[in-house]
């Protein structure tokens, strides 16, 4: 359920949400920035639903460690 609030916010940062985000994006937009900060169980529902998928946990290990390498053969 979606719920309506005013906010008030000074005048430049009201025009530059608008040229940056676009006047029809400006609620969803700041909701995504407020959402990890206010509901932080979404966020640990993520990262355990991303720890739980085994396929990308082996490939995200395999590139990790590909830097890894990387990084150690270069020359100082």
């Amino acid at each position: 359920m979606q719920r309506r609030m005013t906010i008030s916010i000074d005048e430049a940062v009201y025009q530059g949400l608008i040229k940056v985000i676009g006047r029809r994006k400006i609620s969803r937009f700041l909701e995504e920035l407020a959402r990890p900060l206010v509901v932080p169980d979404d966020l640990e529902a993520g990262y355990r639903a991303m720890a739980a998928d085994t396929a990308r946990e082996q490939e995200a290990n395999a590139w990790c460690e590909a830097l890894l390498m990387d990084g150690m053969n270069e020359t100082r």
